[in-house]
């Protein structure tokens, strides 16, 4: 397919997202299905072209004076590839597969810069009725935040202790110019792409199929590792999802002691049995989803719980961006409630002088900080652990950077100051 035919398939992919109301990969995949002419390659770019679209939606629709899909294809092969409006203006010119020619408004917006005094929101694109929570989170920041959240993310692996080291796994993937990380000290990271290019498929790769590694951003990784997670020791994954913090603190425990994986959605726990088979992990029992009976056998006997708990996600926007605008103050609120659900059940098994860690994969105060304060108000026997001393503990490839929120308690990790996905962490103790 020629560049113009692409750009023509990402506004047909783009307008059917804004008709239907669905998932950007749905679509992507039902057009690749009705195009099976279309190489990987070509599917591969159009991707790319529909998610960057997304991920800078409003200031492409800012600059452009409209929001249709057309226009926002064409701003992003401006603003987002590099191209030139005039290169832009000779793509489109109306020839078979080809968007229709610029007309003058657009190709003047196509020239146009965005104004230093544009609102925040828009400098950042994010949801304009979010704006009060990333005002509150970052302050003055806050359009930084929110731009360096609708870049691309690289790819991060965590290196399996129980079968390979870190140097093993680099030299495995050299053809991708795999790195190291710059904190975890079990990270790998690759590269975004640029353009049409690709990110490399690194779970087809033999070292993922021995168990070598799993994918994962390496704010989770610090995570996790910020757990404390030790031999021996009883700890709960309370919210397991797929497991791949599971595995994580299986190899931090030395497949030692007893690790317990729980999520109440069976379909999101379902992948975690070929995982720690691939990974080799023995010391997880998996509890089957909903079973409370399970759950209470372990109430006040937990060393740690890990409750990485649901969140809007606005944390992982660059992974995908179309969730951004789905987002609505009514899915915020839901799950909120489900936060502080998760949360009771959770404080519940934490044994005297135990550990609860929460975490959750969002930037926003009301899922993070305001969740935290609440917990200790309905149970005071928890207090918070500030995280630069756990930071010290868990010997890090390098010493961290402020938390992005400026708290010396909790810790909130984002693009901008840590490089990795926005995550946010508490670390409670009960007295």
């Amino acid at each position: 397919m020629t560049p113009a035919a692409r750009a023509s398939a990402a506004i047909e992919v783009l307008a059917d997202i804004a008709l239907r109301k669905r998932p950007a990969a749905d679509a992507l995949k039902d057009w690749g299905l009705a195009h099976r002419f279309a190489g990987s390659g070509d599917r591969g770019a159009i991707g790319n072209l529909v998610f960057d679209a997304l991920r800078r939606r409003a200031s492409s629709a800012y600059a452009m004076g409209e929001d249709s899909p057309r226009v926002l294809v064409l701003r992003t092969l401006v603003s987002g590839w590099g191209t030139a409006p005039e290169a832009v203006e000779a793509l489109a010119d109306g020839s078979r597969f080809a968007p229709a020619p610029l007309t003058p408004p657009e190709l003047e917006g196509l020239k146009r810069e965005l104004s230093a005094d544009a609102p925040a929101f828009i400098r950042g694109d994010y949801p304009e009725w979010l704006d009060p929570q990333l005002q509150l989170a970052f302050g003055a920041q806050a359009a930084e935040e929110g731009a360096a959240l609708a870049t691309r993310a690289p790819v991060d692996l965590r290196v399996n202790t129980l079968k390979a080291t870190r140097d093993k796994v680099l030299h495995a993937l050299r053809r991708f110019d795999a790195a190291p990380t710059p904190y975890s000290p079990l990270g790998v990271r690759i590269a975004a792409g640029t353009g049409p290019s690709r990110s490399p498929h690194v779970e087809a790769e033999p070292a993922h199929g021995k168990g070598w590694y799993e994918v994962q951003d390496e704010a989770s990784q610090i995570a996790t590792r910020l757990s404390g997670a030790r031999p021996k020791e009883q700890i709960l994954d309370f919210c397991a999802g797929a497991g791949g913090k599971t595995l994580a603190l299986a190899a931090a425990m030395e497949n030692t002691g007893q690790l317990y994986a729980y999520d109440a959605d069976r379909m999101r726990l379902r992948p975690i049995f070929e995982r720690l088979k691939r990974a080799g992990v023995r010391n997880v029992q998996v509890l089957d989803p909903g079973n409370t009976e399970a759950l209470a056998d372990l109430e006040g006997k937990m060393d740690r719980v890990i409750v990485d708990a649901p969140c809007t996600g606005s944390g992982v926007w660059r992974r995908r961006p179309d969730a951004k605008w789905r987002l609505s103050p009514q899915m915020l609120e839901a799950r909120l409630a489900e936060q502080r659900a998760v949360l009771d059940q959770a404080a519940r098994l934490v044994k005297p002088g135990g550990r609860l860690l929460y975490i959750t994969c969002s930037v926003l105060p009301s899922e993070n900080r305001d969740q935290v304060d609440a917990l200790i108000n309905r149970f005071p026997e928890f207090g918070i652990v500030p995280w630069a001393p756990l930071w010290e503990q868990a010997a890090f490839s390098a010493a961290p950077p402020q938390s992005a929120d400026r708290s010396a308690e909790t810790l909130l990790m984002t693009p901008r100051s840590f490089g990795t996905d926005g995550f946010f962490l508490s670390m409670l103790q009960r007295k």
